[in-house]
């Protein structure tokens, strides 16, 4: 890519980062999928058994991190 246009684009990007991470953290979507990540994310790395104390653990997690602009 040519540098003036790999350039542009990065600029372009940065000012729509703001616009771009509020509407992605309202989109249900969004929330779906990180709850799956985070679903995975327990089985995987928390031993927890109870599948009812796995979700509420994945949704703690969820709750305690953002989507926003960096």
């Amino acid at each position: 890519m040519n540098p003036y246009t790999q350039e542009a684009i990065r600029l372009l990007a940065q000012g729509f980062s703001s616009q771009f991470a509020e509407e992605i953290a309202s989109d249900e979507r969004v929330h779906e999928l990180f709850m799956d990540l985070a679903s995975e994310f327990v089985e995987t790395h928390i031993p927890i058994v109870k599948e009812e104390d796995q979700i509420d653990m994945a949704a703690e997690l969820l709750m305690s991190v953002t989507v926003r602009e960096v």
